[in-house]
């Protein structure tokens, strides 16, 4: 019979599996038969960066860790080899890479998974660990997002370079403009000035010709006393 030592090291060991369990949104039931150490740990450490808390557990652990809860029908494949993947925040990592590394070999083995505490069948688990990273969903997203917003910018950057050819094209026109208006102006100002001395040549040209008619008056007035003195 267990000691109480025991029994109370087990009472807690599976509090520990149970508040591990609880926290978690996702987790991953693996038969690991077969593994070496070098995949193994290879493994590990892929799991460990994406977030993802692996560890071997014993099936009589687990069994009174999921004992009258939700996951309770796990019991089915707690047999043989169990390790137990668990994540707080990503629901694809554990199924994507546990998945992964199941289709290369083919002694490690999905048993069974659960997400928000529910639990889910091997079928649902397979269908999960096909599902991409999260990050590339992120970008998928983005890029769907982004696309419309990238060809209206590319829109409004075209008619912006439009405007900036069109301006500088307009101002140099107008710049144009004043010269050639200028330039007729200039050439009609020395005609009138032209124009102005020849009237003033006429103006004074005027007088010569009233000045026989002065001259004449006085020979008509000399001739009227030679008529006088006749009489």
């Amino acid at each position: 019979m267990p000691s109480e030592k025991i029994l109370e090291l087990k009472k807690e060991q599976v509090a520990a599996l149970k508040a591990k369990i609880d926290a978690s949104c996702a987790g991953v039931v693996v038969s690991y038969q077969g593994i070496n150490v070098a995949d193994d740990t290879k493994l590990r450490k892929e799991l460990r960066e994406a977030g993802v808390d692996y560890f071997v557990v014993k099936n009589t652990l687990l069994h009174l860790a999921v004992d009258g809860t939700s996951l309770q029908g796990m019991d089915d494949v707690l047999a043989g080899t169990t390790a137990l993947a668990v994540s707080n925040e990503d629901y694809v990592a554990a199924a994507r890479i546990l998945g992964k590394f199941a289709k290369a070999n083919p002694y490690f083995e999905l048993k069974s998974g659960y997400l928000d505490g529910e639990l889910i069948s091997k079928e649902k688990l397979v269908e999960l660990s096909a599902l991409p990273s999260r990050e590339v969903l992120l970008a998928t997203v983005l890029n769907a997002f982004n696309a419309p917003i990238a060809s209206f910018a590319r829109a409004i950057q075209a008619i912006v370079d439009k405007l900036g050819e069109e301006v500088p094209a307009a101002e140099e026109k107008a710049e144009e403009a004043p010269a050639e208006e200028a330039a007729p102006a200039a050439e009609e100002a020395p005609a009138e000035e032209a124009a102005a001395p020849a009237e003033e040549v006429k103006a004074e040209e005027a007088p010569a010709e009233e000045a026989p008619a002065a001259e004449e008056a006085p020979a008509e007035e000399a001739a009227a006393p030679a008529e006088e003195s006749a009489e």
